[in-house]
């Protein structure tokens, strides 16, 4: 018999359901819901409320999550999740010194973002200027396809895989000039494949404008993304990547090296597994 016959059903065996739903209760809470009632979370979650109620207390107990006056929230013992992450994955030392050099050197801000579901989240940020309309941390996470660096993550996809990728994505406007049209934005896409960058003005917020270039794995697969932005009233989209696009990518080359020595298993996969592997 086949060694690995019956794997996929052991595996769904083997599952805590749990644990999935204590973990879909604590990614309830955000920042347009920082507090939330019973009520509030069963429906959120899709969980029956005997069955949130549970998993938030087991979670009080635990001490990441708290409440007053039947209204739960996320105490700081949450951070240590993402925490472990970081440090794990060591990106924010080996690019530390990269990232704010570039920052210093533009004036503005430098980030490293990485795909996880329909959203990028930063993993690393420099800054010298505050961006008035968008303040940005590592954790922060905003829609893939209305940031360049969505968009230089979302290019590293087959052609299939990046239509299906759009096609299920929640995409509205966030902006006047957030594009929304699935076809335009496979076609800008396709694009940013071919020129190796994307540059976003005013999509995500405006006065936000923003340039991204790929960090890469040892194969040449985009592992992850660089960016330099900075505020629209200062630079025009193609101002910002004529005069940055080389030293960004020169950055990049850096980061992207540095990357390499990470131990397998760091958790920096290649964009297209990170989808199939539904992240």
């Amino acid at each position: 018999m086949d060694e690995d016959a019956g794997t996929e059903g052991e595996g769904r065996r083997e599952e805590m359901a749990g644990l999935a739903k204590g973990l879909s209760v604590l990614l309830a809470f955000n920042h347009d819901h920082p507090s939330l009632s019973l009520s509030e979370i069963a429906t959120i979650t899709g969980l029956a409320p005997a069955t949130a109620r549970r998993c938030l207390l087991t979670l009080q107990s635990l001490g990441y999550v708290g409440s007053v006056k039947r209204r739960f929230f996320l105490r700081p013992k949450v951070l240590d999740l993402g925490a472990a992450y970081l440090e794990a994955l060591d990106i924010e030392r080996l690019a530390s010194v990269p990232l704010t050099e570039l920052a210093n050197a533009t004036s503005d801000s430098a980030s490293i973002s990485v795909l996880d579901g329909e959203d990028i989240i930063y993993v690393a940020r420099a800054s010298v200027r505050t961006l008035v309309r968008l303040e940005a941390h590592v954790g922060s996470r905003f829609p893939a396809f209305a940031t360049a660096m969505g968009r230089v993550l979302l290019a590293a996809l087959p052609d299939p895989m990046l239509r299906a990728f759009l096609d299920k994505a929640a995409i509205a406007p966030i902006t006047e000039k957030t594009v929304v049209d699935r076809d335009q934005l496979f076609e800008l896409i396709t694009q940013v494949r071919k020129d190796g960058y994307c540059a976003v003005e005013d999509e995500l917020a405006y006065g936000v404008v923003s340039l991204a270039v790929p960090l890469k794995d040892q194969g040449g697969r985009t592992i992850a993304t660089l960016n330099s932005a900075s505020h629209s009233k200062r630079y025009a989209k193609d101002q910002l990547v004529a005069e940055r696009l080389d030293h960004l990518r020169g950055v990049a080359d850096q980061i992207s090296r540095e990357l390499r020595r990470l131990p397998s298993g760091n958790g920096l996969l290649p964009v297209a597994d990170t989808v199939a592997l539904g992240r």
